[in-house]
C-alpha cells in the first residue's frame, strides 16, 4: 500500500512594486501625508513672516487677517535702528559667540573622543560617566555661580565669558557623539597606518577624521544651534545691549504694557536664516551622522 503524500500548500507570492508601478492611491496618500506635515512645520514660520511686514495696529486688530492688508517692508529696515536694541550688533555678537564656542568644542572634543575610544585607562568608564552627567547641569541653574566666577576673573559682560560658557556646556555632548563614531572604526585601521610610519596625530587627522566626518558634522550642528539659542546665561552675564545675542535682544521688544510684535517677528526671521543656511549646506552629512549605525 503506497503512502499518499499531502500536497504542499500553494505559495502566496507577495506582489512587489517598483517605483514606476506604485498604485496611484498610494502616491496620493503619501503626497497628502507629506503635505500635511509640511503645513504643520511651515505654518508658524509663515505667520511669523507675514506678521513681520504688518503694522502694530494690524497685528493687534480686533479682526486680524492672515495676510497683511498692506505690506510694510520698511519694518526690516527700522528694526535695525531701534535705540534700545542694536539688532546689527546683536547679530554680530551671536555669530562670534556661536562660531568660536563651536571651534573650541571641536578642538577639545575630537582628541578627547579619540583617546577614550582607542585607549583603556584607569577610570575610563568613570570619566565617561562624569562627562554625560554634566549634561544634567544647565546654565539657567548655575547663573549665579557663573556670574560670581566671571566677576572674579574680570570677564563679566564680555564675549569671552559667553564663549567659554557655551563651549563648556556643549563639550560633553559633542564628546559622546564623536566617541561613538571613533569606537566604530576598527583598531586595525590605526595599526595599519602606524606600520606605514604614521604617527598618532597623522592617524587621527588623516585616517580617522575622514571616516568619522558625519559624526563631526552632527556635533557641529547641535553645538552651533545650542550656542545660537542660549538665553539664560547671556541674560545674566552680558549687560551691555550691544554685547547681547539675538535671543536676549528679542526680549527688549516685549514690554510690560506694549509689545512690538512686528519687530519680534522680524528679528526672529533674521535669527533663523543663518541656521537654515547651515542645515542646507550640510544636510546630507548631517543625515548620515544621525543614521550611522542603524543598519549593520
Amino acid at each position: 500500500m503506497s503512502a499518499t503524500s499531502t500536497p504542499a500548500p500553494p505559495r502566496i507570492r507577495k506582489r512587489r512594486y517598483t517605483e514606476d508601478q506604485i498604485p496611484l492611491r498610494q502616491v496620493i496618500l503619501r503626497m497628502s501625508a507629506g503635505l500635511a506635515v509640511l503645513i504643520v512645520f511651515i505654518l508658524p514660520y509663515s505667520i511669523m513672516f507675514f506678521g513681520s511686514v504688518k503694522t502694530k495696529s494690524q497685528i493687534r486688530s480686533v479682526e486680524p487677517t492672515y495676510f497683511p492688508t498692506e505690506w510694510h517692508w520698511e519694518n526690516y529696515i527700522t528694526m535695525w535702528s531701534t535705540p534700545e536694541t542694536p539688532v546689527g550688533q546683536n547679530l554680530v555678537s551671536t555669530i562670534i559667540i556661536s562660531v568660536f564656542a563651536t571651534l573650541i568644542v571641536l578642538l577639545v572634543a575630537m582628541p578627547a573622543a579619540y583617546y577614550t575610544a582607542r585607549f583603556k585607562f584607569p577610570g575610563r568608564m568613570v570619566f565617561l560617566f562624569l562627562v554625560i552627567v554634566t549634561q544634567m547641569l544647565q546654565p539657567a541653574v548655575l547663573t549665579s555661580g557663573l556670574f560670581r566666577q566671571f566677576v572674579a576673573l574680570g570677564l563679566i559682560d564680555t564675549w569671552a565669558a559667553m564663549i567659554l560658557i557655551n563651549a563648556a556646556f556643549n563639550l560633553s555632548f559633542a564628546t559622546w557623539i564623536m566617541h561613538s563614531f571613533f569606537a566604530g572604526i576598527p583598531k586595525e585601521v590605526d595599526e595599519a597606518a602606524q606600520l606605514d610610519g604614521a604617527g598618532r596625530l597623522t592617524v587621527l587627522f588623516k585616517i580617522n577624521l575622514p571616516l568619522v566626518w558625519p559624526g563631526i558634522v552632527t556635533a557641529i550642528v547641535f553645538t552651533f544651534v545650542a550656542c545660537w539659542n542660549e538665553f539664560a546665561a547671556s541674560l545674566v552675564i552680558l549687560s551691555t545691549a550691544g554685547n547681547q545675542p539675538l535671543s536676549v535682544a528679542l526680549t527688549k521688544f516685549v514690554g510690560q504694557y506694549e509689545t512690538s510684535w512686528h519687530y519680534v517677528f522680524g528679528v526672529s526671521i533674521v535669527a533663523i536664516v543663518p541656521v537654515v543656511i547651515l542645515f542646507m549646506l550640510i544636510e546630507k552629512r548631517l543625515i548620515g551622522g544621525l543614521t550611522a549605525g542603524s543598519v549593520k
